[in-house]
């Protein structure tokens, strides 16, 4: 019985970094309120502008406007909760793309004395498709 949890122990933790979700790329932003950062995703002879700032900040929470692909939406984060992040897809779901590349901004921290928001965003691209190009604040 010792012998057969071994390899079944040995089993799991060998094979647990092939289901592991591997991010190509990981960036960390800081951003006051009102700025804006911009990414330039391109894949194939696509470009898209991905943009987005944050407004406000009241007991926890961050309120996120975003704009990508002509779609503009609102998120609130916050950092003691499940909802910490959110994903944005970068390319359309078709019929070969099961597994779409994705970008996962998620809220670190705040820091009370800039007032300055920190978020980590993680690039999911399995089939190396996507490239960003993170452009100038403004």
């Amino acid at each position: 019985m010792k012998r057969f949890l071994q390899v079944f122990f040995f089993l799991i933790l060998s094979l647990s970094p092939i289901f592991a979700n591997d991010y190509r790329e990981i960036k960390q932003i800081l951003l006051k309120k009102d700025e804006q950062k911009k990414i330039l995703v391109k894949y194939g002879s696509v470009e898209k502008l991905f943009k987005f700032r944050w407004t406000l900040y009241k007991n926890g929470g961050l309120v996120i406007f975003k704009s990508y692909d002509k779609i503009v939406s609102q998120n609130m984060l916050y950092l003691r909760h499940k909802n910490q992040s959110f994903r944005l897809e970068l390319k359309t779901r078709g019929a070969d793309f099961f597994n779409v590349p994705y970008l996962l901004v998620k809220f670190k921290e705040f820091n009370f004395e800039t007032k300055e928001a920190v978020f980590d965003l993680f690039l999911s691209d399995e089939n190396m498709q996507v490239s960003l190009k993170y452009l100038e604040n403004s």
